[in-house]
């Protein structure tokens, strides 16, 4: 439910959520429809059966050596070269964090489009990381040019 809550919150990301489950596709009609009745909230993302645990297994949503077949919570970022950017599995007796979630998103985004780094709990508008000089000219140019703040040659952080 809170994904679909905050479902605007990932489109304004450019990020598409999408649900997958080994429950049938009977088992998730029913799930959107209590979901909708007893709580108000409307799934807008599709949700995919994998009765087959095709899927689950590709990705290690079922761990080796689980006493049955229930999948772990598992969230995935894959970007739009089907490249996996980052996994995080929860157990299923804790849910996920949203705001990680889409922090993570916000920091690999900017990571990207700047090409640089995001330090521990970095949130948008704090400083990033500007990665270390690759030649001994770069570095001369960094502290010449005073755009970043660096406690040394290879460690320089700067507002964006």
């Amino acid at each position: 439910m809170a994904f679909a809550r905050r479902h605007a919150e990932f489109q304004a990301l450019n990020t598409e959520v999408l649900g997958l489950s080994i429950d049938s596709i009977f088992s998730h009609l029913a799930w959107v429809q209590t979901i909708k009745e007893k709580f108000g909230v409307d799934i807008p993302f599709p949700i995919i059966d994998d009765i087959s645990m095709k899927v689950a297994h590709a990705y290690g949503m079922v761990h080796p050596g689980a006493s049955d077949t229930s999948a772990v919570r598992a969230v995935f970022v894959i970007d739009d070269k089907s490249i996996l950017r980052a996994m995080i599995y929860y157990r299923l007796s804790n849910g996920r964090s949203i705001d990680e979630i889409l922090r993570l998103l916000e920091a690999l985004q900017t990571s990207d489009t700047h090409g640089v780094a995001t330090p521990e709990n970095w949130k948008k508008g704090d400083k990033v990381i500007v990665p270390p000089p690759k030649t001994q000219a770069d570095a001369d140019a960094r502290k010449a040019s005073g755009d970043a703040d660096c406690v040394d040659w290879f460690f320089c952080q700067k507002s964006l």
